[in-house]
């Protein structure tokens, strides 16, 4: 990130980082590059460093710095999807051996890569909530090479003080890594608390539309970032160009889309605290959430993730889920269009039986940017069936 880009706000980052205009033709846009080669002038003789699409690509590292601009780091990765820059990034910085301490409501996805992929290489996994410090403290002081937090987590919207778990990591000698996939980078920046390392599945918040899939791994350490782009460059788990291309259009317009989300989700919050049937609101925008003040702290604004629990049990959360129309039934978060999810058989069905297993009266909204009214009324009607 250049200094001009460290100083000026957040949207004009999205929006310039990285996409300085065509010299050639002056297109505002970029060009898609979708070459898998490039010609060198004599052997070895490389164009700008290009040389195979696998080690780099224009498209690619456009995304690439424009990430890096809005998380505050110095590099960025962007990888095929979330898990395969969860899987990179815990490769190049773990061996056999090493344990990983992760919140006990982790996605079920990277405790599933953690235990059930990497686990049987000798990468060893402890669960703890990450909401009591002493308690993280006591783990990770028994041995930890990476701490792994997501705040808000999926989907109990739990919220960790960021900075306090950067100071707990590093007195034991670990790396704090920070899941940012639910805040996206327009509401909060990890790396500027304390974190070394910052999540992404671009597939959501970034990426903004449900049209492509993406990871990204990014960091301000210069030494650590050699060490997950060889990894990348090795194992080859890297975004396509189109995909990158897609990413990078959907995040010029993440603050303005972030807003809106938020200021849904606080009325849709607020609207459903107090209905019948409605057993528990977790969202850090209201004040009696257990993490709100920590939320106010450290973010911008509370997001548009909610998740509902209804005093009705597995079938009313189930008959909500199913009895919505504009709220779809569907996987994935962070879209443009408002989503419903019934974890426990759908995003977190790989934790059912562990400690990490969501409640089965649960249903997790992904607000997306209709208007408000129409989505309370589409709840109301849902709700309104039990």
């Amino acid at each position: 990130m250049t200094e001009s880009q460290r100083t000026t706000g957040f949207n004009t980052r999205a929006v310039h980082a990285g996409q300085a205009f065509e010299p050639r033709t002056g297109a505002v846009v970029p060009p898609l590059h979708f070459s898998s080669t490039y010609a060198q002038d004599g052997i070895g003789g490389l164009r700008e460093g290009y040389e195979y699409g696998r080690g780099g690509n224009p498209t690619r590292d456009a995304l690439q710095e424009q990430l890096a601009a809005l998380e505050g780091g110095s590099h960025a990765f962007s990888f095929g999807s979330g898990l395969a820059a969860e899987d990179g990034l815990i490769r190049a910085l773990c061996s056999p051996g090493d344990r990983i301490v992760l919140g006990n409501d982790a996605y079920g996805g990277t405790y599933r890569l953690i235990s059930r992929v990497l686990g049987p290489w000798g990468i060893q996994n402890a669960p703890v909530d990450m909401a009591d410090l002493d308690g993280v403290r006591a783990t990770v002081s028994a041995g930890a090479r990476l701490v792994w937090v997501e705040t808000p987590s999926n989907p109990m919207m739990k919220v960790t003080d960021i900075a306090a778990l950067a100071e707990i990591a590093h007195d034991a000698g670990a790396l704090l890594v920070v899941d940012n996939t639910f805040a996206s980078p327009y509401l909060q920046n990890p790396l500027a608390l304390g974190a070394d390392v910052v999540v992404h599945s671009t597939t959501k918040y970034i990426g903004g539309h449900s049209d492509v899939v993406g990871g990204a791994v990014v960091l301000d350490d210069a030494e650590l970032a050699d060490k997950v782009g060889f990894v990348q460059f090795a194992v080859g788990a890297v975004s396509g160009p189109m995909d990158a291309f897609l990413t990078t259009r959907g995040l010029k317009t993440l603050g303005v889309r972030m807003e809106r989300h938020s200021d849904n989700a606080q009325r849709i919050a607020e609207w459903l605290v107090g209905r019948p049937g409605v057993e528990k609101v977790l969202y850090p925008g209201l004040p009696e959430h257990p993490g709100h003040e920590v939320a106010a702290k450290q973010m911008r604004r509370f997001g548009g993730m909610i998740s509902v629990q209804f005093t009705g049990g597995e079938a009313a959360a189930r008959k909500v889920a199913e009895s919505t129309e504009l709220f779809t039934l569907a996987e994935s978060l962070g879209g443009i269009e408002s989503l419903m999810n019934y974890p426990s058989e759908m995003t977190h069905a790989s934790v059912k039986g562990t400690e990490l297993a969501v409640p089965e009266n649960l249903v997790r909204l992904s607000v997306g940017i209709e208007d408000a009214d129409d989505l309370i009324a589409d709840l109301d009607q849902a709700i309104s069936r039990l």
